[in-house]
C-alpha cells in the first residue's frame, strides 16, 4: 500500500519563524507556549506575539518567564505576554494551570522538554523524561480540552503542536516498562521513548478531538543548540557529534528551528488535518521501525504514527495522570 500524498508547504529547512508568519494577522488568537523562557519556545512565543497573538508563557521558572515576556514586549512593541507557572513533572501544578485558564484557547504549543544525564524520578516514581515530556503535556492538553473546543468553535478550528525530535527514531514506547523499573536505564533511550510518545499523542488526540474542531500535529525542529543539551552525558554529546559528522543533520538557528512549529500552528495546510509528523516544514515520510536513522534523517518511524499504539498510549497515560500511580518503582 502506498503512503497517501504528503502535505507540503512553501517553506523549507532554511525558513525562519518570521518567514512563516510574514503577512499574517493573528489578532484574537489565544496561544499557550510551554517552555517559552528560552530557546525554540521563546522564539515561537515572540513570533506569535509579533503577529498579534495573545500569548501565555507557561514556564517552570516565573522569574525567567518574566524576563522573557519583557524581551518579547520590547521586540514586538506590543502587549507583554502573560506568564504562568507550570511544572510539567508536577501533576498538581499542571492541574492548577489548566483549572486556572479562563476563556477559549486556540493554540497549544507543547514545546517544553527535559533531557537527563541519569535516572531521575518524579514523586510518583515515574521516569522523569517520559513524565515531563509526555505525561505532563498529556495532562495539560486533556485539562484544556474544553477551552480548545471552545476556541475551535470561535476561529474555525484549534490546534495543538507537539514538539518531537529525530531522537524518536531510536526507540518506540516500551509499554511493559515505561519507567525503567526492570530494564537498564539509558537516558538516550528514555528521551527517544518520550519523543515517540509526543508523536503518538498527536495521532490519537486528532482521532478523538477532530470532531470538536481540534487537531494535533507533531514537529521535529531539527538540530538546534539550546539549553536542552545542558545535561547531556559525554556519550550523548559524542552521539550528537557523530550524527552531525555523518550528515544526519546540520545545526539550525533557533529561528529556523521554530519555523516548523509555526507551520503546524498557523499554516492553512494543517488547519483541519492532524496526526502528522512534520520535518523541515513539510510532512515527513514514514519509514519502517528497523530503518536506519542515518539513511532517513527526515523520516518518521512507523511506531510513532501507529493508530493502535497511539490509542493504547492514550489509555495508559489517562490511567496514570488521572487514575493512579501505575508504574511506581516496585
Amino acid at each position: 500500500m502506498t503512503e497517501p500524498r504528503l502535505i507540503t508547504t512553501p517553506f523549507t529547512a532554511a525558513s525562519t519563524a518570521d518567514d512563516v508568519l510574514r503577512g499574517r494577522d493573528l489578532t484574537g488568537l489565544r496561544a499557550i507556549v510551554t517552555g517559552a523562557s528560552s530557546g525554540i519556545g521563546f522564539e515561537t512565543a515572540r513570533a506569535l506575539a509579533s503577529a498579534g497573538a495573545e500569548v501565555t508563557l507557561a514556564v517552570r521558572n516565573p522569574a525567567a518567564g518574566d524576563a522573557a515576556a519583557e524581551s518579547v514586549g520590547r521586540a514586538t512593541g506590543g502587549a507583554r505576554p502573560r506568564v504562568a507557572r507550570l511544572d510539567l513533572a508536577d501533576r498538581a501544578s499542571v492541574t492548577r494551570f489548566a483549572d486556572g485558564w479562563t476563556g477559549p484557547l486556540h493554540l497549544l504549543v507543547d514545546n517544553a522538554g527535559v533531557v537527563t544525564g541519569g535516572l531521575e524520578r518524579t514523586a510518583e516514581g515515574w521516569e522523569a523524561q517520559f513524565a515531563t515530556n509526555h505525561l505532563g503535556h498529556f495532562a495539560l492538553a486533556t485539562g484544556l480540552h474544553r477551552a480548545l473546543a471552545r476556541g475551535a468553535s470561535e476561529r474555525d478550528g484549534a490546534r495543538i503542536v507537539a514538539v518531537s525530535s529525530t531522537a524518536h527514531m531510536r526507540s518506540g514506547v516500551d509499554f511493559d516498562d515505561l519507567h525503567f523499573v526492570r530494564r537498564a536505564y539509558d537516558p538516550q533511550t528514555a528521551y527517544a521513548q518520550s519523543k515517540t510518545a509526543n508523536s503518538l499523542f498527536a495521532v490519537e488526540a486528532t482521532r478523538r478531538w477532530a470532531s470538536d474542531g481540534v487537531v494535533a500535529n507533531a514537529v521535529n525542529p531539527g538540530g538546534v543548540a539550546t539549553g536542552l543539551q545542558r545535561n547531556f552525558t559525554p556519550r550523548q554529546r559524542a552521539s550528537l557529534d557523530a550524527a552531525e559528522a555523518a550528515g544526519v543533520f546540520t545545526y539550525k538557528t533557533v529561528a529556523q528551528g521554530a519555523a516548523t512549529t509555526l507551520v503546524a500552528a498557523v499554516s492553512p495546510e494543517f488547519a483541519r488535518s492532524g496526526g502528522h509528523y512534520l520535518d523541515d516544514c513539510q510532512e515527513a515520510y514514514t519509514v519502517p521501525d528497523d530503518a536506519e536513522l542515518a539513511r532517513h534523517p527526515h523520516g518518521v518511524k512507523a511506531w510513532a504514527r501507529d493508530p493502535a499504539l497511539a490509542e493504547r498510549l492514550w489509555e495508559v497515560s489517562a490511567d496514570l495522570v488521572h487514575g493512579g500511580v501505575r508504574g511506581r518503582r516496585a
